[in-house]
């Protein structure tokens, strides 16, 4: 479990002393009272589950992770092991001088710093001075700047809020901002395609979409590589060149800054939590317009009969991959579609897969990172989610399923049967992992990603299938028809 947001020591007790008379102890007793009341402490929320100088963006060539990108099995793994509720909103109206957190399930801690805020890189402190002496106790916390408290590897920022401005500890300022600031971590789960989304893009999008640009990022544990990546979106969400946090000499001064990055859910945004009630729509809307892909909506068969929707099939290079492509195109196509293989590559360049996806209709794809690209696709495509074997449903669901809904997509689940899943020919129909999936699930996580994730590839029942394509073709029609 990673580490959570604790506050430091509080006000020490206090005890009369016997000697001092009954009207001073009730006079003192008054004051510490309005104290207590009136006193612009810090505001910490419980969990609601336990759970180099300045890099110009412009100038970041793309390159390859130095290290192994995170499986999906790694990834699932860290969202099976800490499954809780979708968490709740538990902060705090932000007050002018003061900070602000929350603690949002196994997911995030956050951290927003109003006032005299000063970052030192070197030191990863952000440190809020307070305007007068406010007869207050400095506190301190602790933030993983990363969306997942639970991942390992990410260095804590030090929030600390001074007991005054004479104190020692207040660094100087070298550089001052008149915009705010949000601190980040990569690093991570980045490197895995579905994670970048989840874990940094969307979060970072409802994080600073409200400022239209002018807010800077400062980023611990900077990957040059993803920059040059993701460069057209984090350009769009800041004008400014990212600050390699770790290597910062400056002390850099903002009226507002936002430590950490707050996830609502997997690959998606609770708009009751988000700043102006951004949704998930919102953010594939941003991307279209940051990619200028050409397409809004989709091609209707009723509208167009000339023109045949186009359906994407995602193909997998590895586990979990699609045995009978061929098959599944001949099947789409007698649906009604013109059908298409599309092998997403890591290395490709983001742009040409965005206008590559946009100009489908419709998607189709085993549970896996190359679904993230539905984020591409015009508003009211169909995307249909083939789940594999193994009572793999709540995590598809959770996945992709609801994400996709909130995209304004239209979604549809495809669950391998048994005699589709290739475990049935490498095991046998008597072997558990086949013959009772949940009993598997109740031995562990281990052996679920070994077989379920890690071993079976899938081979569709076309027959069976057709219906779901059916399905998908009619729903690209409009409701009014």
């Amino acid at each position: 479990m990673g580490s959570e947001v604790k506050p430091a020591k509080g006000l020490r007790s206090w005890a009369p002393m016997r000697h001092l008379n009954a009207g001073f102890v009730a006079g003192f007793l008054l004051v510490l009272l309005t104290y207590l009341v009136v006193s612009p402490q810090f505001a910490m929320d419980t969990p609601t589950d336990v759970t180099t100088a300045a890099a110009p963006l412009i100038d970041v060539k793309e390159t390859t992770p130095t290290t192994a990108a995170p499986t999906e099995a790694d990834a699932d793994q860290q969202k099976m092991e800490h499954k809780v509720e979708t968490p709740k909103n538990t902060s705090k109206p932000l007050e002018k001088g003061k900070v602000v957190c929350s603690s949002n399930g196994f997911y995030s801690d956050t951290c927003d710093v109003d006032g005299d805020v000063r970052t030192n890189g070197t030191a990863l402190s952000v440190t809020l001075v307070p305007a007068s002496w406010s007869w207050a106790e400095r506190h301190e916390w602790k933030i993983r700047p990363y969306p997942r408290r639970t991942v390992s590897g990410i260095v804590e920022v030090t929030v600390t809020q001074l007991a005054s401005p004479e104190e020692q500890a207040a660094p100087a300022c070298t550089v001052s901002r008149s915009v705010p600031a949000v601190v980040f971590a990569l690093g991570g789960l980045t490197g895995n395609y579905w994670h970048d989304f989840s874990d940094v893009l969307v979060p970072l999008f409802v994080a600073s979409r409200r400022y239209g640009g002018e807010v800077q990022f400062l980023i611990s544990n900077i990957q040059p590589w993803w920059l040059g990546k993701y460069e057209a979106i984090v350009r769009r969400l800041s004008r400014y060149d990212a600050v390699d946090l770790d290597h910062d000499k400056e002390v850099r001064c903002f009226r507002h800054v936002t430590v950490g990055l707050r996830m609502h859910k997997e690959f998606d945004v609770a708009p009751e939590l988000a700043p102006g009630g951004l949704t998930m729509a919102d953010f594939t809307a941003f991307l279209r317009d940051t990619y200028s892909l050409p397409r809004a909506a989709p091609v209707s068969p009723r509208e167009s009969p000339e023109k045949r929707p186009r359906l994407v099939v995602i193909h997998r290079s590895h586990y979990r991959k699609l045995v009978n492509t061929d098959e599944v195109v001949r099947a789409a196509e007698a649906a009604g579609f013109e059908a298409v293989v599309m092998e997403p590559r890591f290395d490709a360049r983001l742009e040409e897969v965005a206008r590559e996806v946009n100009s489908f209709d419709a998607m189709v794809g085993v549970h896996g990172a190359g679904l993230t690209n539905a984020v591409f696709l015009p508003a009211g495509a169909v995307v249909i989610q083939v789940v594999p074997y193994g009572r793999l449903e709540p995590l598809a669901k959770e996945d992709f399923g609801e994400p996709v809904a909130d995209m304004g997509l239209r979604y549809l689940q495809y669950s391998i049967a048994a005699d589709e899943s290739t475990l049935l020919e490498m095991l046998g129909p008597e072997h558990p992992v086949v013959k009772d999936p949940e009993g598997v699930h109740r031995r562990g996580w281990d052996k679920v990603a070994e077989y379920y994730l890690g071993k079976q590839d899938v081979r569709i029942n076309v027959a069976r299938f057709a219906p779901t394509l059916a399905h998908a073709f009619h729903h690209l029609r409009p409701a009014s028809l």
